[in-house]
């Protein structure tokens, strides 16, 4: 059995913007989004995998491709060997149950009119995880899995507070007993008093479900805590994949460096005043040739104007693109 359950080959995918009559008429040329632009990584068997970048990035594209909840445009996502986009029928539905997202809006990604009963058996009858006259046991072993008292059942979203909609959010997604979660920022619209809280579960379940997370998010203390490995991305691509501690005190590329180096420090003597990288990120319309990063890079030379940069090795399980063998820290 490989150790990778879930992994994107070379994903790219566009989003096309609307033409006005004049543009058809002028033959301008349609103009896209560069979402994702041909990211690679693997996401091992039980492993909490962190993707951070900033916001634009990508990080949301590419966890609705990994779920499927958009095609790619070029590349595939695989997961236990299988090409998703090959999946249809039975074989979709069952694909859907192994690979659940958990969205980042808690307030709107449950429906307002149906009690929390209504939302989990919705869950359970769709993909028949129970028969009918199990489904309520089934519920009510959910919320004692995600902490919430068993008459939250027969209540509706708005009577619970964010920290606990977000549970909620996770039971759905149990529900239906996935091998994988995708969370995307799972705890940034809660208050830092919930994060906390919520992310010690998502560690509590993993550990006793035994299952693989992909964990999205901006805040760089959150994925070194929950974290084994994580994947930096820079407009639409993976620029440094390496285990958690490595990673936080030696990266090697510089977009990397900086992003560490900006990262907000609770000890007042340690806080820095620098942003994650020098001048504006360029526009995912139009993006830089060779290295995407070159524009704000402090080590740029001439080879990383012409040439695109491949993820390479630097030391067992890290690898990172730049041209550079290994840039000294700023």
């Amino acid at each position: 059995m490989s150790d990778t359950l879930l992994s994107a080959q070379d994903v790219s995918k566009d989003f096309a913007f609307g033409r006005s009559l004049l543009d058809v008429v002028k033959g301008a040329p349609i103009k896209a989004v560069h979402a994702l632009n041909g990211v690679s990584l693997d996401v091992k068997r039980g492993e909490t995998l962190g993707i951070v970048g900033e916001s634009g990035c990508g990080k949301s594209t590419l966890a609705r491709c990994l779920v499927r909840l958009h095609d790619c445009d070029g590349g595939r996502v695989v997961y236990d060997g299988t090409d998703i986009a090959t999946l249809s029928g039975a074989d979709r539905r069952a694909f859907n149950t192994k690979v659940q997202m958990i969205f980042q809006d808690p307030y709107s990604s449950l429906n307002p009119r149906m009690t929390v009963r209504q939302i989990l058996s919705e869950a359970l009858r769709v993909h028949n995880m129970r028969p009918k006259v199990e489904i309520d046991a089934r519920i009510a072993e959910l919320l004692d899995l995600v902490r919430l008292p068993q008459d939250a059942a027969d209540r509706l979203p708005h009577a619970f507070s964010g920290g606990q909609r977000q549970r909620i959010g996770i039971a759905r997604a149990l529900a239906v007993e996935p091998e994988v979660l995708v969370a995307d920022e799972l705890v940034s619209a809660l208050d830092v008093s919930v994060q906390a809280q919520v992310v010690n579960l998502l560690l509590e379940l993993q550990d006793r479900l035994s299952l693989t997370v992909v964990f999205v998010a901006h805040d760089l203390r959150l994925v070194r805590h929950i974290s084994h490995r994580v994947a930096v991305m820079y407009l639409g691509k993976v620029v440094e994949v390496a285990p958690t501690e490595t990673l936080f005190k030696a990266p090697k590329h510089p977009y990397t460096q900086a992003l560490l180096a900006a990262a907000p420090e609770v000890d007042p003597t340690r806080r820095t005043r620098r942003v994650a990288a020098k001048g504006e990120l360029p526009s995912p319309i139009n993006l830089p040739s060779g290295c995407l990063f070159h524009t704000r890079c402090p080590h740029a030379f001439d080879r990383c104007v012409s040439d695109v940069p491949q993820l390479t090795p630097r030391r067992p399980g890290h690898v990172a693109a730049c041209h550079l063998p290994d840039p000294e820290l700023p």
